[in-house]
């Protein structure tokens, strides 16, 4: 029996199965998500709705997440619990099957809220089983994990311009099919989960912490740039994510079908971008791929608003693959400094990625509605030259306790 428990229980061999279920309710987690901007164009003919309404909409769903996921974090840091995944991907569905129903502006306020509430649960407990998971490869568990939402972030626009463009705005219930599916999923790692809290709690197996040799005044530092990086990197894809289909539209006259289609490419160039990069911050050190990643995207963004239709859609796939590459870095290197608080760190940087899109997309929503959709893109070009500050960071090399 003792032997049993001692396989179970080792943290040097990666549980792939795990890894790829995870990613794959992270993916139908993000899909979910992903209707949200996908149905803008929908939303703001049928409801009447300025750019800055629009803003709105993002701001409510992604302060949602934000403000509830430190807590959730710190809470599951110190009370874990399995069925906590579950039960978010349950407020998802809820939320999808009352937008689908949705006549009035409020009450796809309130359904975007349920959403955002949904993925403040599910994100700092998923990343703690993905790193439990990892066997000592966190960047690679995390970039697997975050590639499933990427993935889903991706597809999420194509089945909306496939399914709900053509049929209308009840049709957005389909997509609590797959919510259901993630119930399912979350529920069976939620089982595996519990075990292997279980046999930690009954066989203290510390080999897998890292002693970081770091002032808590430094560490603090450390987290500092590292969420103003987070805030250079979203407040970007905030600009692509909601309002790049509306920059096309309107410099290209492209239609909204194809407009959904350049976003695809985009995102799908995102979901690539991350799996590289959790792997190569393994094997190369996550300091110099934060480097790459948001400095690196620098003079394609600088370049975008000022090219083609054709260069257009090139430049964005580079974007997407360069400035993706970061967050897996920046996440693992930031629980690299916190190793004991796994759920606070993913609750804080999940928070506020996902505030700083929501604040971010108000804001430029009002400022496209004063000035044009181009000029935000022209404004959100230099964003990703705040990546110099990344020569602040200390080259973190921890040892196992």
């Amino acid at each position: 029996m003792e032997n049993k428990i001692t396989k179970t229980i080792d943290t040097t061999k990666i549980v792939y199965p795990i890894l790829f279920m995870i990613s794959f309710s992270h993916f139908l987690n993000d899909l979910i998500q992903s209707t949200i901007p996908s149905l803008y164009p929908i939303l703001k003919g049928e409801f009447s709705l300025s750019f800055s309404q629009i803003g709105i909409i993002t701001l409510v769903f992604q302060l949602t997440a934000s403000i509830l996921q430190p807590f959730v974090g710190i809470y599951t840091d110190k009370k874990p619990n399995p069925r906590s995944l579950a039960i978010g991907m349950g407020l998802s569905m809820a939320g999808l099957l009352l937008l689908a129903a949705a006549h009035e502006y409020y009450v796809i306020l309130i359904s975007v809220a349920l959403i955002g509430m949904g993925s403040s649960i599910f994100h700092p407990e998923a990343s703690r089983v993905a790193q439990l998971a990892s066997g000592g490869q966190k960047g690679l568990a995390q970039s697997i994990f975050q590639v499933g939402g990427n993935s889903g972030s991706a597809i999420g626009p194509l089945l909306v311009a496939l399914i709900i463009l053509p049929l209308g705005q009840g049709y957005v219930g389909l997509f609590a099919i797959a919510a259901f599916i993630g119930i399912i999923v979350l529920w069976r790692i939620g089982n595996w989960y519990a075990e292997r809290l279980s046999l930690k709690k009954s066989a203290k197996h510390p080999s897998d912490i890292i002693e970081i040799q770091l002032s808590r005044k430094k560490i603090l530092f450390s987290v500092s740039i590292l969420l103003a990086l987070i805030f250079s990197k979203y407040i970007y894809l905030a600009s692509m994510t909601n309002y790049f289909t509306f920059f096309l539209i309107d410099k290209f006259h492209v239609s909204v079908q194809d407009s959904q289609l350049y976003l695809f490419i985009f995102l799908a160039a995102v979901a690539v971008g991350t799996i590289l990069g959790g792997k190569l911050g393994d094997k190369y050190g996550r300091k110099k791929i934060i480097w790459v990643s948001i400095l690196g995207a620098a003079p394609f963004t600088l370049c975008l608003p000022y090219l083609s239709l054709f260069w257009t859609i090139i430049f964005a796939v580079l974007i997407g693959l360069i400035i993706a590459s970061a967050f897996s870095a920046i996440l693992v290197y930031a629980t690299d400094l916190m190793p004991n608080k796994i759920g606070l760190v993913a609750g804080l940087f999940f928070g506020f990625m996902f505030g700083m899109g929501g604040i971010g997309s108000a804001i430029l929503g009002a400022v496209a509605d004063d000035t044009s959709i181009e000029f935000v893109f022209k404004i959100c070009a230099f964003l990703p030259l705040m990546g110099i500050i990344t020569a602040f960071l200390p080259n973190i090399k921890g040892h196992k306790k």
